[in-house]
C-alpha cells in the first residue's frame, strides 16, 4: 500500500536526542517501507538548507516545509517568503515546545497571515506543557479558520492531550491530525471516524521513530482497506494538493 510520510525530519538533532539522519538514509527507509513521498522539515530554523538540499536532490520524493521560529519576528516572515516564494516550500513547521512559546501566542499572527496568503498549510507539534497542547493550538487555528492547521502527533503520548486532541479537531474544522508518537492505534480509528475521514494522516517522525513502528499502529487501528488507503496515503495527497 503506498504511503505519504506527513511528519519526518533531516539533518543532525543534538542533546539528548544525539543522533541524525540524511537525506539518503531517509529515501533508503522510504523505499523499503513503500512510502512515495514525505513531508520533510530540518532539526530547527537555523537548518532549512538541509531540507532545500533533501528538496533539489529529490524533488519527486519531497515535500518540503520552512521551519520557522515566531521569537524571530521579521527574519521569520522573510524566511518564510524566500523558501516558499523562491525556493518552492509546501508548507510551514513550529514546534512551541523547543523555542518556548505558547501555540496560541499573538506573535504567530504574522506567519499564520503569511501562510494564509501562500495557501499553505501549517505543521505544529502537539502534546507537551505548558507550551504546546491541543487547547491552544485549537485557539490558534479558530483565529485562522482558512488555514490548514496540522496538529503533529495528535497529542503525542498523554492519554487526555489525545483525547483533547481529537475533541479539538472535532471542534475546529481546519484541524488535521498527524499521529506519529501517538501510542494509542485505537485513537487513529476513532479520528477516521468522527472527526472526518481526510482529516487523520499517517506520520513517522523520522529519525525519532522508525517506519515499522508507526506503520504498525496503523495497521492495528481497526481500519479497513479503504480507511487505511486514506490514512497512509488519500489524505495527505489532498492537504498538499497532489
Amino acid at each position: 500500500m503506498k504511503k505519504i510520510d506527513a511528519h519526518a525530519h533531516v539533518g543532525s538533532f543534538g542533546g539528548w536526542a544525539g543522533f541524525s539522519i540524511d537525506e539518503d538514509k531517509l529515501i533508503s527507509l522510504m523505499d523499503e517501507y513503500e512510502i512515495e513521498k514525505i513531508i520533510l522539515c530540518s532539526a530547527d530554523d537555523t537548518t532549512n538548507e538541509d531540507t532545500l538540499r533533501a528538496f533539489n536532490k529529490y524533488p519527486e520524493r519531497v515535500l518540503p516545509l520552512v521551519y520557522l521560529n515566531p521569537h524571530s519576528g521579521k527574519k521569520a516572515i522573510d524566511m518564510l517568503n524566500h523558501y516558499v516564494r523562491d525556493c518552492g516550500f509546501k508548507g510551514v513547521k513550529l514546534n512551541p515546545l523547543k523555542q518556548a512559546y505558547v501555540a496560541d501566542s499573538e506573535m504567530l499572527d504574522p506567519i499564520m497571515e503569511g501562510a494564509k496568503e501562500f495557501n499553505i498549510p501549517v505543521f505544529i507539534h502537539s502534546g507537551h506543557p505548558p507550551y504546546s497542547l491541543p487547547w491552544s493550538i485549537a485557539l490558534l487555528a479558530e483565529r485562522f479558520p482558512e488555514v490548514k492547521t496540522v496538529m503533529i502527533h495528535m497529542g503525542h503520548g498523554h492519554g487526555v492531550y489525545i483525547d483533547a486532541a481529537l475533541k479539538m479537531a472535532r471542534r475546529v474544522p481546519n484541524i488535521y491530525l498527524e499521529m506519529s508518537g501517538m501510542p494509542m492505534s485505537v485513537k487513529i480509528k476513532e479520528a477516521y471516524d468522527t472527526v472526518g475521514n481526510d482529516r487523520i494522516m499517517f506520520g513517522t517522525d523520522m529519525p525519532f521513530h522508525h517506519p515499522s513502528v508507526e506503520i504498525q499502529k496503523v495497521l492495528t487501528s481497526g481500519a479497513d482497506e479503504k480507511e487505511l488507503e486514506d490514512i497512509f496515503y488519500n489524505n495527505a495527497a489532498k492537504l498538499m494538493n497532489l
